[in-house]
């Protein structure tokens, strides 16, 4: 049976001493060599981890009988955790009003996709996201979780154009699935594009999928000769070496593309692509180093807390790739979505005691400090350095945690900040309601952030859930005082604000508001502290809404009331009805009756379409002014009632005799006869 070898560093000077062979054993004889082999290897010492983890015998008989009776029934319901380290989250900064975006974001996908969300903060800051549903849905989640919730990259990979078909596939479903799978965004060249660079966006380990899958389809379509080789998953460090130096200089000697899967693809297989000579020698390249490194190395497992993984990897896995490059030995953490604890250190057995000896660089010799002033903590801007630095919430403590050397610096550069802060920092508290709260920060903190960086400060606003008053500021004094004094007035302001609801009929709003918004202009440029709302036509209210300082709102309903008042007196309406043959007669040559009787009466006066059977004339106006038009325009109709019209036919080559000069005869027949009109 296999164990696990749990290394202390008390124990690790005794464990690496028996790793080192004599000096005078390289220019022994045979019995040097057989002192050697009496030894224990690392192998011997520190055997491999278990493939599955001991049981008791008794229960182990327990479970072969019930698991031998029942089938396991398989949910249709699965569960995935997904990680999203600190330095690639998008709301890093809860205070800065994140934290309610953070989780409409969530919400908003849960209802998208139909999955279960569920969110964690890790002590490393990092959000551990567990995701529950039917695979499509934790699927289409995950790529949601992605794009929303972790900051995006973007790189390019270059295929061959006629491989780009191949990536899309039939109706897209190939570029559909790669998407899905790999939750990024793939952007292809247009056909009339000539360009071959395929662009990718999405998380590193993301980018890295994707691009391995592109280059494995084009692998697929290339003309040339295509091998496949299945190289245990632990050996492939090996195989590409240091920051990639090996398999680059591989591909260089053999001028073959060797295609290696990236950490984060689980996968075994690697594609080699080109010329059928070139191929055959990466073959071969890559079985020998595979060979070699199979019967040379050796593991070793050490317990590593999780919260210390990061610091064994390093930023974008470049100290996994210094120890490998110093040590010739691969480091192998586990998952992030594992609870393993256990770091396996694979290489030859005199190289590992060194790679062991990095490892504790990283990650045991920690130093913890407390000091600076709880009000101090938000000023400091170290979270950027390799050194673990946390901030203990109401309490006059940071912790720091790293290695010795980074963590000593670290120190000393707190200790000239707090000295240094303490001497030109102050602050101030004020008290303001906790319903202004919300519109002293402002839609998304614009508000708030704006007050920041104009004085410099930061100021503290309690969430809501705790209904505290107490506004902290803190910063330079001068910048404190300006920052007091302009939120003390926008609460003032606040305070003194008052919103009123007028009644106002619908049928009046679109007098009010004029033609293209031109009257109400007048009202907000007469009131404009005043913000002045009226509904959409489409929900029929009547209610008008008037915001602002309360002396000035009050002025505004008056002036608005008094519009409507007029428009109401104004609005008064008749319906006269006039025989249609005398409409004309009513409006005039060029209108001039009718335009008369409306500038004399202050009124509106409506007549019917000409091609209309309707005889009502409608007058609208001050009520008063309304009846006097109906008398007039009533007036002309009497008139015009008693005329009796005859025609008499005369021939025309006697008209200009009968009309005389200028009309002078015709004139003097109607004005000799009184009232009659000659036509």
């Amino acid at each position: 049976m296999s164990s696990v070898a749990v290394l202390t560093q008390e124990s690790f000077n005794e464990h690496r001493s028996g790793l080192r062979p004599e000096k005078g054993a390289a220019g022994a004889g045979p019995s040097a060599g057989e002192e050697e082999d009496a030894l224990p290897t690392y192998k011997d010492a520190f055997p491999p981890l278990p493939e599955k983890a001991a049981s008791p015998e008794g229960t182990q008989e327990t479970t072969n009988a019930w698991t031998s009776k029942i089938r396991p029934l398989k949910s249709s319901v699965i569960t995935q955790v997904f990680h999203v380290p600190l330095e690639e989250r998008k709301y890093k900064d809860l205070n800065q009003f994140g934290e309610g975006d953070q989780a409409k974001v969530c919400v908003d996908i849960m209802h998208k996709t139909g999955a279960h969300l569920e969110l964690s903060l890790a002590k490393d800051q990092g959000l551990s996201i567990m995701v529950s549903g039917k695979l499509d849905a934790v699927m289409k989640a995950r790529k949601e979780i992605v794009s929303r919730l972790q900051t995006q990259a973007s790189a390019t990979v270059a295929i061959p154009k006629e491989h780009h078909r191949f990536v899309i596939g039939k109706n897209g479903e190939k570029l559909q699935e790669l998407e899905l799978k790999t939750a990024t965004k793939i952007q292809i060249p247009r056909p009339d594009d000539t360009s071959n660079q395929i662009k990718i966006s999405g998380t590193k380990e993301g980018l890295e999928k994707a691009k391995h899958e592109i280059l494995l389809i084009s692998a697929e379509q290339d003309k040339r000769a295509v091998e496949r080789v299945n190289i245990d998953k632990v050996y492939h460090p090996f195989l590409t070496g240091a920051f990639n130096k090996l398999v680059g200089e591989m591909m260089q000697e053999t001028g073959a593309r060797i295609n290696v899967p990236p950490p984060s693809v689980n996968k075994t297989e690697i594609v080699i692509t080109g010329e059928k000579e070139q191929v055959a020698l990466a073959v071969t390249l890559i079985k020998k180093v595979y060979e070699e490194k199979k019967k040379s190395t050796t593991t070793i497992a050490v317990e590593v807390k999780k919260s210390q993984h990061k610091y064994v990897i390093g930023p974008k896995g470049n100290t996994l790739q210094e120890i490998l490059e110093k040590t010739g030995v691969s480091v192998e953490i586990p998952p992030s979505d594992s609870s393993s604890e256990t770091v396996i250190l694979r290489g030859e057995p005199d190289r590992l005691g060194q790679a062991l000896t990095e490892v504790y660089a990283k990650v045991w010799n920690l130093w913890r400090h407390s000091k600076p002033l709880t009000w101090l903590h938000y000023f400091l801007g170290l979270r950027s350095l390799l050194v673990h630095i946390e901030f203990t919430e109401g309490e006059d403590k940071i912790t720091l945690e790293g290695p010795t050397k980074d963590v000593q610096m670290v120190q000393g550069q707190i200790e000239i900040i707090v000295t240094d802060l303490v001497n030109r920092m102050d602050f101030t508290e004020i008290s303001v309601d906790p319903k202004f709260h919300r519109h002293l920060i402002g839609k998304g903190g614009v508000n708030i952030n704006r007050i920041k960086e104009l004085h410099k400060v930061t100021v503290r606003i309690p969430p809501d859930n705790e209904k505290s008053t107490v506004i902290r500021i803190e910063g330079d004094p001068q910048g404190v005082q300006e920052a007091k004094k302009e939120l003390l007035e926008l609460t003032t302001r606040m305070e003194n604000e008052r919103t009123k609801d007028l009644i106002i009929e619908q049928r009046f709003h679109r007098a009010i508001i004029g033609q293209k918004g031109e009257k109400i202009k007048e009202v907000r440029d007469k009131f404009p502290e005043v913000i002045i709302n009226f509904p959409d036509p489409a929900q029929k209210s009547d209610i008008v809404q008037l915001r602002g300082p309360r002396n000035e709102v009050e002025k505004c309903a008056k002036f608005m009331q008094k519009i409507v008042a007029e428009m109401v007196e104004n609005g008064f309406c008749l319906s006269v009805p006039i025989f249609k043959q005398f409409h004309r007669n009513i409006i005039g040559k060029g209108g001039s009756n009718i335009k008369k009787i409306r500038e004399e009466t202050s009124t509106k006066i409506d007549l019917p379409a000409e091609n209309s059977n309707s005889e009502m004339i409608v007058i609208t106006g001050k009520k008063a002014n309304c009846e006097v038009a109906r008398s007039r325009i009533l007036a002309i109709q009497k008139e015009l009632a008693n005329i009796t019209e005859i025609e008499v036919s005369i021939p025309s080559k006697l008209h200009n005799s009968l009309i005389g000069s200028k009309g002078r005869f015709v004139r003097s027949i109607m004005e000799e006869c009184g009232g009659v009109t000659v036509a």
